[in-house]
């Protein structure tokens, strides 16, 4: 049993041929997948997608990547957030690798995000990428530690790993861990506590090896979970069983 934690199964690429990743989904034993927002114009197409599968659940959010859309204000996140499919709030955070310039207005956006996961105590979905001293920051400010989450698709160093996890955080690996150069991230795959471990495919990207450059679906991320169990020596019944019981831990409110 495995359950992708991150996805967005939305995007044009994989909702156009929905029955078929559902079907890849069931065959590969993916029990659940969390549908990440990145925007409020398509938030409602995702709820709508999710409300039709039992199995399927949503966070809403911004993605700090989105510049020329609306920006959430925290009453409006958690009046969206009280939909019951909805489970997280997010994904939110920095990223300073594909913007530049002034990003203060990207700071605020993150804040907005925790003070509304902390009102409403729906866990946090946080990227950050070319940020992490940042993101870390904010998130001690705005006591992200109140509601915890995920630092999702993590690419980054050991010890912003023990800096999440101190501020009850869980790690999420993606295909990226998979990859032959990504040895550094290999080893926090191997050395975290299994208890803060999660998988994920950020599909319709990051497909792992051996899919790597091809489309990418929840199903694969038991390919995620293979190479996490291959790294730290155990069965992978043990990550798969770690990370799913992690899962319905951290995403109270999804209904196994």
């Amino acid at each position: 049993m495995f359950v992708d934690s991150h996805c967005h199964l939305d995007f044009p690429e994989l909702a156009s041929q929905l029955p078929e990743v559902l079907e890849r989904m069931r065959a590969n034993h993916v029990t659940h997948a969390l549908c990440v927002s990145v925007n409020l114009p398509d938030w409602p197409r995702l709820m709508e997608l999710v409300r039709g599968h039992e199995h399927l659940w949503a966070s809403v959010g911004v993605h700090p990547d989105y510049e020329d859309t609306p920006d959430p204000s925290v009453e409006q996140l958690v009046g969206l957030a009280a939909d019951p499919k909805v489970v997280a709030i997010g994904e939110t955070g920095l990223d300073y690798y594909r913007l530049t310039g002034d990003l203060e207005w990207q700071r605020e956006r993150f804040r907005r995000h925790i003070r509304a996961a902390r009102e409403t105590g729906k866990p946090l979905i946080i990227h950050t990428r070319a940020a992490a001293a940042d993101t870390l920051r904010i998130m001690e400010e705005e006591r992200a530690a109140e509601t915890g989450g995920v630092m999702h698709c993590f690419t980054e160093s050991q010890e912003v790993a023990d800096a999440a996890i101190a501020m009850n955080f869980y790690i999420s690996f993606s295909g990226i861990v998979t990859f032959k150069n990504a040895r550094d991230l290999q080893e926090v795959a191997r050395t975290i506590p299994l208890d803060r471990v999660l998988i994920e495919t950020d599909s319709p990207y990051l497909a792992p090896v051996p899919h790597r450059g091809k489309l990418n679906d929840p199903s694969k991320v038991v390919h995620v979970a293979e190479k996490i169990a291959e790294l730290r020596g155990i069965p992978v019944d043990e990550v798969s069983q770690a990370s799913t019981s992690n899962f319905f831990r951290l995403f109270k409110d999804v209904k196994q």
